[in-house]
């Protein structure tokens, strides 16, 4: 009887117990274009949406306000999904894990594997700058949503994006991004895999932006001033409307006000 080598014994056992508490929550998991395990979540039989969360935070983050909900009950099929280095997906330590819009070839392999030829996706905070990405890579994105943003982002030297990888590599002399490391102290996160997602955050052109066709919304808060003015976002997307509701960063996209903005934008 051929023996099975011990290494390979013990990395089918963690196969298999990642594949299982997959199943505990309902979810799976894919394998990426370079072999990293994404997990996500489909529930709903309906047109699909796909919602792309922030920064430090995972797929479940949807759960916690109306929204996802919401959805559910207008009849969509809803895909969420962990980025790479967040929650139940893998967290490479390299450079090349996360570089060349990775985060976005993530999302967009998630939606070939499921067979979806048309979709519309809503990211918010840093996963509109993932949703950016697939606006200009992605011809089969019908609408977009992008909350929580302004047009910092499209600065490929953005200050607050510099100064995070810095700081979540040991600087502590970049003071404007306290708030963000105090929270990252709080919890039990991948500080590695946080900078490296921070280090190669893509950027998306004022030119990329200019040449999408399908339909926009910008959603923020009304107390929400962390990622710049979203109305200089707006100028650069032709066609794309603003929506105000009611929070600040952290609790916008939790607000009734944010389910019905957004459902009433897709319909």
């Amino acid at each position: 009887m051929k023996k099975i080598p011990f290494l390979v014994t013990i990395y089918a056992l963690f196969l298999l117990g990642s594949n299982l508490r997959a199943q505990e929550t309902g979810g799976n998991y894919f394998t990426s274009f370079d072999g990293t395990k994404i997990y996500y979540e489909v529930k709903g039989e309906g047109y699909p949406v796909i919602l792309v969360h922030g920064f430090t935070g995972t797929s479940q983050g949807w759960k916690t306000g109306p929204f996802y909900n919401d959805l559910l009950k207008e009849g969509y099929r809803v895909i969420i999904m962990d980025l790479r280095g967040n929650g139940r997906s893998d967290k490479p330590h390299t450079d090349v894990a996360y570089a060349n819009d990775a985060e976005a070839k993530d999302l967009m392999g998630l939606a070939s594997s499921l067979g979806i030829k048309e979709y519309d996706v809503v990211g918010y905070s840093r996963g509109s700058i993932i949703t950016s990405r697939l606006m200009v890579m992605d011809k089969r994105i019908h609408k977009a949503v992008m909350g929580g943003m302004g047009a910092d982002y499209t600065n490929p030297n953005w200050p607050r994006r510099i100064h995070a990888y810095k700081a979540l590599m040991g600087d502590t002399t970049l003071h404007d991004v306290d708030d963000m490391m105090v929270w990252i102290h709080k919890n039990n996160f991948d500080d590695l895999a946080l900078a490296l997602q921070q280090k190669h955050q893509p950027s998306t052109s004022h030119r990329e932006l200019a040449k999408i066709k399908f339909p926009v919304l910008l959603i923020d808060g009304t107390e929400d001033h962390t990622n710049g003015d979203v109305t200089n976002l707006q100028k650069l997307i032709p066609g794309s409307k603003i929506a105000y509701v009611p929070g600040d960063h952290n609790q916008a996209s939790k607000t009734p006000e944010f389910s019905s903005a957004v459902i009433d934008f897709l319909k």
